[in-house]
């Protein structure tokens, strides 16, 4: 990056200088355009989300046999959508700030298998190649009863084959889990960020784990280049990858059906707010697709990111994309939230949702945490600090993206109308003593900074940890 090229963007970019100190940020993206616009130059569509969701239905026979965690919901992997009015009423007093319309949160912190966000796309790539190969090999074909593939015959024939993937964490986790289930040999290539509980469960999952001391983009690298040298491995690229993309995609319809369920209207006079924690951009990116094919300018989609990993902030706003990281700006990409610890944003996506995505903003390190305990004090939810990322969305869209608001028509009357969506992205499988320690220093953090909250903790029923 050169000194010119920063000193270019301070002048354009009225954020920029906070951006680079690490402050928080909201930024709203002026590329934005209305849904029939933006689809119309889209890689992707409906007919793509229909297809994944159509195979996961194939699945779902298998999953159920293999995972009997999901049997419940006859092999569907899907995570509750939950009222939370005392986060809502402790995020008010708080930040002195009235979130008007209702709050909820998506858990995908809660979902089977491998209890995060990634068990959407993650397992359904992993599924596509697994499918792709059977039907191949004149093994198996779409009228068939997918549990034969927990057969050992199939075991047998995967074994064959390897995976490889890049990951800070949770993505290795879906992809290791589910991979070594069905026979294939599978290496998680780690970065630094990772979690050291998250490399130890998938060594006793069978796989193997190889860690580096640099960044995401390393471990991604040395992924690829393994699976190049090897004719019969699988890297699931996720930086690139349509199919994690429509993995996730495939989300969007199963959350219009819990709103059904919950009688919430989405319309142009009841609009959807959703606020999504974004690393590389491949979860965050696909959900806002799919929601935006479902109900297209009546949601609004805003990327949550650490404070010292913006990159896919940086790379909207500078209209780079995975061209331009956050190191080439000074910015040292170490953050808690190990999920979003990705310091180059994937360009595929960012091109992708450009057009439709209402905005990003940032969150400090220490703000996760206070929200993480005050989640747990006010609903007995307990988060890992990256999937809190998403939680001050409402409050930084009224405090500051009114000009936002203003733009689109969406007046105070609107607002009180509306629905705003946390979506929590992983937590479940976080061991107890290490979630407490995550606790612990929400609460210091909070006596230290005099922050309001709830400090008696109260049962939530199933969401209680442990």
């Amino acid at each position: 990056m050169m000194k010119k090229d920063k000193q270019i963007w301070k002048e354009q970019y009225p954020i920029f200088d906070k951006l680079t100190v690490m402050e928080e940020v909201f930024w709203i993206n002026p590329n934005m355009e209305i849904f029939q616009s933006g689809i119309k130059k889209s890689p992707l569509n409906e007919a793509d989300v229909r297809d994944a969701e159509e195979r996961l239905v194939r699945f779902a026979p298998y999953i159920a046999k293999v995972f009997p965690e999901t049997e419940g919901t006859a092999g569907m992997i899907e995570s509750p959508l939950v009222d939370v009015p005392a986060m809502k009423q402790s995020l008010q007093n708080t930040f002195q700030q009235p979130i008007l319309g209702d709050l909820l949160l998506k858990c995908d912190s809660h979902l089977p298998i491998s209890g995060s966000i990634k068990a959407r796309g993650g397992i359904y790539e992993i599924l596509k190649h697994a499918e792709n190969l059977a039907i191949q090999h004149n093994l198996l074909t779409v009228d068939d009863d997918y549990s034969i593939l927990a057969s050992e015959k199939f075991r047998s024939f995967f074994s064959h084959y390897s995976i490889a993937v890049g990951s800070t964490g949770n993505l290795g986790l879906s992809i290791g889990i589910i991979s070594s289930k069905l026979g294939f040999n599978v290496t998680v290539h780690m970065s630094a960020d990772a979690k050291q509980w998250k490399k130890d469960l998938l060594r006793n999952s069978h796989v193997t784990v190889i860690e580096y001391e640099a960044d995401y983009s390393k471990a991604v690298e040395e992924g690829r280049i393994q699976a190049e040298k090897d004719p019969t491995c699988y890297f699931v690229d996720d930086e690139n990858s349509h199919d994690l993309f429509l993995g996730y995609a495939v989300a969007a319809s199963r959350l219009k059906k819990q709103l059904d369920d919950l009688n919430i209207m989405i319309d142009k006079h009841h609009p959807l707010m959703v606020y999504l924690p974004c690393g590389v951009g491949g979860g965050p990116g696909g959900i806002a697709f799919g929601l935006k094919l479902l109900f297209e300018d009546n949601v609004h989609c805003f990327f949550a990111e650490p404070t010292h990993s913006p990159c896919m902030l940086l790379g909207l706003m500078t209209g780079l994309h995975d061209q331009v990281s956050v190191q080439e700006i000074g910015i040292d990409n170490v953050t808690e939230a190990d999920g979003l610890a990705v310091g180059r944003p994937s360009g595929f996506v960012g091109k992708t949702i450009e057009p439709f995505l209402s905005g990003n903003f940032t969150v400090s390190d220490e703000q996760l945490y206070r929200l993480l305990k005050d989640l747990v004090d006010t609903e007995g939810i307990y988060l890992e600090p990256s999937a809190l990322a998403g939680m001050l969305g409402p409050i930084k869209l009224y405090k500051e993206g009114t000009d936002y608001l203003s733009k689109l028509h969406l007046t105070e009357q609107l607002m009180k109308n509306s629905t705003h969506i946390i979506w929590g992205t992983g937590g479940s499988m976080v061991p107890e003593d290490i979630m407490n320690q995550y606790y612990q220093k929400g609460l210091k953090l909070a006596l230290e900074n005099k922050i309001d909250g709830f400090l008696d903790k109260k049962s939530a029923g199933p969401f209680l940890y442990k």
